[in-house]
């Protein structure tokens, strides 16, 4: 009896020590993967941290100003995950409708009449932009603690205001972002790549996002996804203070106002052709864009495309819609990454081909509609709305002075605004028709007549600066001094050195497109001189 007892006391001692054994290995192996995590994330933001201090980013703050783009993305991103569930997807497709409508219209108002103040807002602000741009931030982070208490009571009032305000609060720190691009811009960087730069960051970091808030509103509802965006917003609103002074220092050549000079509504509605152009045709790009997202949606939730009548189809309503915001997603991506390319080219240029080119796979959706046609009109439309952008950003930086670019910048993004709400509301509305033939024809019609305009325009324009240039030159035979002007040199449009104005000489532009705003004095409107080329500081 008592030899059993010791064997029983012998068996519980080496039972306690294999499960101490087995407790520290276990202990040591999470610890292990604990460090291993860990390092994995350190690596991750080191290499992070290498993409986007490159090229002097680093020295000149556009580095930080990636980061704090791409954590704006983010916020964004989980906020237009939380609403689709409780705004888009919570009730039938039929009801849905008109609490669509209803946003879009919502937010077509406010942008109509604050768009005239919000820029001159941001202009008396240049010495504050770093705390402009935080404001925007600790406003979202608000907004969304106030929408995630109205999610569970329904409170419609309190998700749509707040929704509103969150979207002027992110198009305030777009307008502020690129006012202060000039600011920032390394030497050896152009304004397309370094645009394209913030953009592609800020896409990939909304793409990491939108799963993981997708998962998160499946999981404990979209309350708490709205939660993580306040976190995400009061985060990035800490580093937008932290951006480097020189951000806030105005250009002390510009005076706020000069006696007897031009109103600077005048110098805005004036900002030339070359901005004007680029301004249109991304009108176009974002109408088209807006009508896209609604029209697809609907059509496809209606079940008004071919791949959805046959038995058992393989992509249902969710898996389509997922499959074409894949798709937009991935466009959007691939303009970025494009324009990174494309950083040598004429900004004006790209913008006509992305045009062009939309208003082709448009056409060409009309005749053959079906399920990867769909693919590709997203793929396109993402494509040419991301690169259409971008090249515009860098048109308005390079074309507008210091003065009146956050008023530009503002007025630009009000116009693209309002016309994707338009978009929006005709893609509704053709959706009615379940006939895809009628909405892509429509659209591509409109699409088609805006490039024609666009092109021609340009054309006649380049053709008469053109002429003004060989007016005032003269032919080669007929110069003063024949020593400095071979008669058998470059045609004098091309060949600044020898002009006999220096100041009519294109120093920046490598296309004609940019010709208006190097005239006499007399031949365009005197608000013109007040905006001035871009000086780079760290150049």
């Amino acid at each position: 009896m008592a030899g059993a007892g010791r064997a029983t006391a012998r068996a519980g001692r080496a039972t306690a020590s294999g499960t101490a054994r087995a407790a520290r290995a276990t202990g040591r192996g999470v610890r292990f993967a604990g460090l291993a995590a860990a390092g994995g994330v350190r690596g991750a933001g080191r290499a992070t941290r290498r993409l986007t201090h490159a090229g002097g980013a680093g020295r000149t703050g556009l580095g930080r100003l990636i980061e704090l783009t791409a954590g704006h993305g983010a916020g964004d991103a989980l906020v237009t995950v939380a609403l689709a569930s409780t705004v888009f997807f919570g009730v039938p497709v039929g009801e849905a409708r008109g609490p669509v409508a209803l946003y879009l219209l919502i937010t077509m108002l406010p942008f109509a009449l604050l768009a005239p103040f919000v820029g001159p807002i941001l202009d008396r602000f240049r010495s504050g932009r770093r705390y402009v741009m935080a404001g925007t931030l600790f406003g979202r982070g608000l907004l969304c603690f106030a929408m995630a208490a109205a999610v569970g009571p329904g409170d419609v009032v309190t998700l749509f205001g707040g929704a509103l305000g969150v979207l002027v609060l992110s198009k305030a720190y777009n307008v502020s972002r690129a006012a202060i691009m000039p600011s920032v811009l390394p030497a050896d960087i152009t304004l397309v790549s370094a645009n394209a730069r913030v953009a592609l960051f800020s896409l990939v970091s909304a793409g990491a996002v939108v799963p993981v808030g997708a998962g998160l509103s499946a999981w404990l509802g979209s309350a708490a996804v709205l939660r993580v965006a306040m976190v995400v917003f009061l985060l990035a609103g800490v580093s937008a203070v932290r951006l480097p002074r020189h951000v806030d220092s105005p250009d002390l050549e510009e005076a706020d106002g000069e006696p007897g000079g031009p109103p600077k509504w005048r110098t805005l509605l004036q900002v030339g052709p070359a901005v004007a152009e680029a301004v249109w045709a991304n009108v176009a790009l974002r109408l088209f864009s807006g009508f896209l997202l609604f029209f697809l949606l609907f059509l496809v939730q209606d079940g008004g495309v071919p791949w959805l009548a046959e038995r058992e189809p393989f992509f249902d309503v969710p898996k389509t819609i997922a499959l074409l915001a894949l798709a937009a997603g991935l466009g959007g991506l691939l303009g970025a990454v494009a324009a990174n390319w494309a950083r040598r080219r004429a900004p004006q240029v790209i913008v006509l081909i992305t045009l062009a080119v939309t208003c082709v796979t448009t056409i060409v959706s009309a005749a053959l509609f079906g399920l990867w046609t769909a693919v590709a009109i997203s793929l396109v439309t993402g494509f040419a709305q991301e690169l259409g952008k971008l090249a515009l950003d860098a048109i308005v930086q390079r074309e507008i002075g210091e003065e009146v670019r956050s008023s530009t910048f503002g007025v630009v993004e009000a116009l693209l605004q309002l016309a994707w709400v338009f978009g929006g509301l005709v893609g509704l509305l053709l959706s009615l028709s379940e006939s895809s033939v009628a909405g892509f024809a429509t659209l591509g019609a409109a699409l088609t007549a805006t490039l024609g305009w666009l092109a021609v325009r340009r054309r006649r324009r380049i053709r008469a600066v053109d002429e003004r240039i060989g007016a005032r030159t003269g032919p080669p035979d007929d110069r003063p001094d024949p020593a400095h002007e071979p008669a058998h040199g470059p045609d004098p449009a091309h060949e600044p050195a020898h002009r006999p104005d220096p100041a009519h000489e294109p120093a920046h532009r490598p296309d004609a497109a940019y010709e208006p705003a190097r005239p006499e004095p007399g031949d365009l409107d005197t608000t013109l001189e007040r905006t001035k080329p871009l000086t780079n500081p760290h150049g």
